[in-house]
């Protein structure tokens, strides 16, 4: 389910910008990706891994080449979604704004509309980003929503961002990377959660702790 959708504009391509840690990459951002390319009428979706994450310096994160090595895994079957290198290889904190920013150069501004495609948590972090007042001059903002969340929790937000927000509803979203590194933590099964790929690139790279079953 859509909530708050633009329609599409006659000669306008449709970029969909997928933003995250991906520490690991799993089939919930895939889902998301997907549901967001179909239900928005998106032209491709971009996967762009975070180079140095500012709101993840409090716990221990995979090397940022891991982390594109896992995602290059995962969407490589899927012909309208490709990856970007464009955080990872700037250096130092990665920050949305001056990502779409460097991108918005790809693309000539009146051939392209962005949709910047991340979870409904960090959707309701956006006023702690930086220069998020920026954002609605960039891009839609889909924010994909878990359980546990509601399109209501937006409005806790600043008019100026709600306006660009689009909901994306997707009920059967509930797993996430903190739980994968805990399942591994735990000698726990990640099948079915991930891509046997970038299982077995955890497995082979002995990642989040992994030490055999």
């Amino acid at each position: 389910m859509v909530h708050g959708a633009p329609s599409p504009l006659k000669g306008l391509q449709r970029i969909g910008i997928m933003g995250g840690t991906f520490d690991p990459i799993h089939y919930g951002h895939l889902l998301a990706a997907e549901e967001a390319f179909s239900s928005l009428g998106l032209d491709r979706v971009i996967f762009v891994p975070t180079g140095e994450s500012p709101h993840k310096r409090h716990r221990q994160v995979s090397t940022a080449e891991d982390r594109y090595a896992m995602v290059l895994l995962a969407t490589l079957d899927n012909f309208h979604f490709s990856l970007s290198r464009v955080e990872i290889d700037r250096g130092g904190a990665s920050h949305t704004v001056d990502t779409l920013r460097e991108m918005r150069h790809w693309f000539s501004p009146s051939h392209a509309e962005f949709f910047f495609i991340t979870g409904m948590d960090a959707v309701l972090q956006l006023d702690t980003w930086k220069n998020p007042e920026l954002l609605p001059g960039l891009c839609h903002i889909v924010a994909v929503g878990r359980p546990g969340f509601d399109a209501s929790d937006l409005l806790n937000l600043s008019s100026s961002l709600t306006k660009s927000i689009v909901f994306l509803e997707i009920p059967l979203l509930a797993i996430s990377s903190t739980e994968i590194r805990s399942r591994i933590a735990a000698k726990k099964s990640i099948r079915y959660l991930v891509p046997s790929a970038v299982e077995n690139y955890i497995i082979k790279k002995k990642l989040y702790g992994y030490a055999g079953a």
